[in-house]
């Protein structure tokens, strides 16, 4: 009896590379789910049809895992901001389209961001690692932002107040994303120009009025209240 067709194709050995992606892969699903604490070695090796020690081959720690996810899904995201707005369009064009491809992003990687925007464990190591990594890209992001802040009223600032404004920007920016972001994770029927246009009725319209002078005054005080 022949036994050519029906023997086993003999496995074809991963690369290094392949296997670390795969190991990747399996820790922001479980890291999204679960959160931090709540993730073990074991159960990330058994996701990724590993063993722990292999796991432990390509990352010293669970916390060296994670920061390196942190880094790379947010170096995803800080991508997505380049490739959008190094051009010299207009600020009304350029936007919008660098936030439709930052809702496309959050999409199609739907454990990544989950695990960025989330995971609010308490323990001190992790937190600190996650606020270091967004320190890094709101640096790395910041020249982008100040192609396009430096007009209008936030122009005449002084140094200290310019620096002030620009953090809040940034804080505001994240906040509207983030919210909508979890918010579409749980109404995931909603298409994505609804939730993109919901993110540029809350940042486009107020933002695009400050770059041309406009500033909210608290209202003078009313004599009969």
């Amino acid at each position: 009896m022949s036994t050519g067709s029906s023997e086993a194709a003999p496995r074809r050995r991963l690369t290094a590379q392949a296997r670390r992606e795969l190991i990747e892969r399996a820790a922001s699903e479980l890291f999204a789910e679960r959160g931090y604490a709540g993730t073990t070695i074991e159960a990330i090796a058994t996701a990724s049809g590993v063993t722990a020690p292999v796991v432990y081959d390509h990352f010293a720690s669970k916390l060296d895992l994670h920061r390196r996810l942190l880094e790379r899904h947010y170096a995803d995201l800080r991508g997505v901001w380049r490739a959008q707005l190094q051009g010299s369009e207009p600020l009304g064009r350029a936007i919008p389209r660098a936030v439709d491809a930052w809702f496309a992003y959050v999409e199609e990687h739907p454990y990544a961001w989950r695990m960025l925007f989330r995971d609010t464990t308490g323990e001190p190591e992790v937190q600190a690692a996650h606020e270091e990594v967004i320190a890094q890209s709101r640096e790395a992001l910041t020249p982008l932002l100040l192609k396009y802040i430096d007009a209008g009223a936030l122009k005449t600032m002084d140094t200290h107040a310019n620096a002030n404004a620009l953090d809040m920007a940034w804080v505001v920016m994240r906040g509207v994303l983030q919210g909508l972001a979890l918010w579409w994770y749980e109404h995931q029927q909603v298409p994505r120009a609804e939730v993109l246009a919901a993110a540029m009725n809350s940042l486009w319209i107020g933002f695009e009025r400050a770059l041309a002078g406009e500033t909210w005054q608290l209202p003078a005080p009313d004599p009969e209240w």
